[in-house]
């Protein structure tokens, strides 16, 4: 009797929980099939159909932090960061949207290669996780962590292109690029050439 009861009292709240898995399950496929199909329209020239990238040019989205990639969408959106090609591309792009595709790229594989320069991506390794003592460099690995994996608010960038790095590394430098944490610009003022070169041949191993 008493078991009868309890099971009773249970099941209107079990099949709430059940229509709402079922409801975000629903919602969740919806949401890939129109990041794939917006993928499939223009994002696939540059970055790929999982985010692998055509070129050095263009950044590897397979494995980013989907919150990170949504960020970078909405504020190519907002002008914070420059760019007259992105900017044309996410005009007509909803925040959804932007969610959607960080979500669908995060979930893509992550490419893996070796460093086509191990010396110098030695050199990277010891700057990536020691800094430079001399030039009052800190380590990447303090924000970005010890893999190179970030978080959801500081890029992976472990499997990067090298290109790519290092020209957003002199972008921050330069100041040409201030969309993001201004920390970068101290960082990058401290770092020679041939410290972003290094650091970005060294991710793009890891």
């Amino acid at each position: 009797m008493n078991t009868h009861f309890k099971s009773g009292l249970f099941a209107p709240a079990l099949l709430v929980l059940c229509s709402a898995w079922l409801s975000t399950s629903v919602m969740a496929q919806a949401d890939e099939a129109r990041a794939k199909k917006i993928v499939g329209g223009s994002c696939f020239v540059c970055h790929g159909a999982e985010g692998e990238s055509s070129s050095e040019v263009f950044p590897r989205l397979a494995g980013q932090h989907w919150e990170y990639t949504a960020k970078q969408l909405e504020n190519f959106k907002s002008g914070k960061r420059k760019s007259t090609a992105m900017a044309d591309m996410v005009a007509k792009l909803t925040p959804d949207e932007m969610v959607a595709l960080g979500k669908f790229f995060e979930k893509q594989a992550t490419p893996t290669e070796t460093a086509k320069d191990a010396e110098l991506a030695a050199v990277g390794k010891y700057i990536y996780h020691k800094g430079n003592k001399f030039s009052g460099l800190a380590s990447c690995a303090s924000c970005h962590g010890a893999e190179a994996k970030g978080t959801t608010a500081l890029p992976r960038l472990a499997g990067q292109y090298a290109g790519y790095t290092e020209t957003q590394l002199k972008q921050f430098n330069q100041r040409e690029r201030t969309n993001d944490n201004a920390v970068m610009h101290a960082i990058t003022s401290k770092m020679s050439a041939l410290e972003m070169a290094a650091v970005a041949e060294y991710l793009s191993g890891k």
